[in-house]
């Protein structure tokens, strides 16, 4: 973080922007036709230009992954956002000074909890790749073996049954709940062989990929809306302000003015770029139809959000299959193995 505000030569703070006054062609203000004249703003410094700052970000990564690199760390560090890297991961919202301050004192704001929900989707996303990688190599695997002359499905599924023989209630209820997951799944989907489980599980793989990117779009074009309707806020919070210095006339008490409210103006400002940047772009600003879009996309997040826990179900059942197929496996290499010992 930097300062926009430049320091003068005595050392003390400038101002973070200047009023520089339009003229026409021959050089001479031009009147707003309010009794002042047409101005606009301009930063002091080029701190704050956007093709700098991506300059500076681009040269501490890299100072910063040499410095890693030398102190033989693996990690690395990247100053592009998630989607120019190509990352199908949910980028976390910016908390702002307030907010930060609140979060370290132990207060939870708005903010906070938006990026906490974020971390737990981007945890769950995560998971889910990682278990069903697991299976879906495990399954590939196992559907290249020769098929028994018995159903090694329905093998599977005894071994299930008479596994652990719990002696707890609480043991009996949960053996119980897997089998039924367990039966189901394989019943639900007409699993009958390691092929069909891994047929299954590889559209189950696509079916994460397929999710996991229509979250992350919606995830993006929510955070987009939001933006779109934060600048129109501060636009309608600050307008007031602006329209009652324009009625004033030029002098000392305007100069006041504008000097006491400089932050609400300088929020008003940055608001009409932003709108005005979306009209020159084609987009036409649209209240209503932002926060409706916002509120649809929403709805439709918390839905693939219950199928991606749904799946994860899915993946629990399989992930039993395969312990107690492992525990088959181990079972019948036993004899074998305790011959080979005899025989040393």
């Amino acid at each position: 973080m930097l300062t926009i505000r430049p320091l003068k030569e005595d050392g003390q703070w400038g101002a973070k922007c200047r009023k520089v006054y339009e003229l026409d062609e021959n050089g001479q203000r031009i009147p707003n036709g309010k009794g002042g004249w047409k101005n606009h703003r301009e930063d002091t410094t080029d701190w704050n230009d956007k093709g700098n700052v991506e300059k500076w970000r681009s040269a501490w990564a890299a100072y910063a992954n040499k410095a890693l690199e030398a102190a033989g760390m693996p990690e690395r560090i990247d100053h592009r956002s998630y989607e120019r890297q190509g990352i199908d991961k949910i980028p976390s919202i910016h908390l702002g000074v307030a907010a930060s301050q609140m979060e370290r004192k132990g207060i939870a704001t708005e903010k906070g909890n938006i990026n906490r929900q974020i971390a737990a989707d981007n945890k769950l996303l995560k998971e889910i790749k990682a278990r069903i990688t697991r299976l879906y190599k495990w399954t590939k695997e196992q559907a290249g073996k020769p098929e028994r002359k018995d159903s090694i499905m329905a093998q599977l599924y005894e071994a299930q049954l008479s596994e652990g023989k719990p002696g707890s209630r609480y043991g009996k209820i949960r053996n119980l709940k897997e089998s039924a997951a367990l039966f189901n799944f394989l019943n639900g989907n007409h699993i009958t062989s390691m092929e069909q489980l891994y047929e299954k599980v590889a559209a189950m793989n696509k079916d994460y990929y397929s999710l996991r990117g229509k979250i992350v779009t919606v995830e993006r074009r929510i955070k987009v809306l939001d933006e779109h309707l934060s600048m129109w806020e501060k636009y309608e919070r600050n307008k007031g302000t602006r329209r009652q210095l324009d009625k004033m006339k030029p002098g000392k008490k305007k100069e006041q003015f504008e000097q006491k409210y400089s932050a609400e103006l300088a929020l008003y400002e940055a608001a009409v770029r932003y709108l005005e940047k979306l009209k020159a772009n084609g987009e036409e600003i649209t209240l209503k139809k932002w926060q409706a879009e916002a509120d649809r996309l929403k709805a439709e997040k918390a839905v693939q959000y219950q199928k991606m826990k749904a799946m994860r179900e899915d993946i629990k059942a399989v992930e039993n299959l395969k312990k107690t197929a492992e525990q088959l496996a181990r079972t019948e290499n036993e004899p074998a193995r305790k011959k080979e010992e005899q025989e040393l």
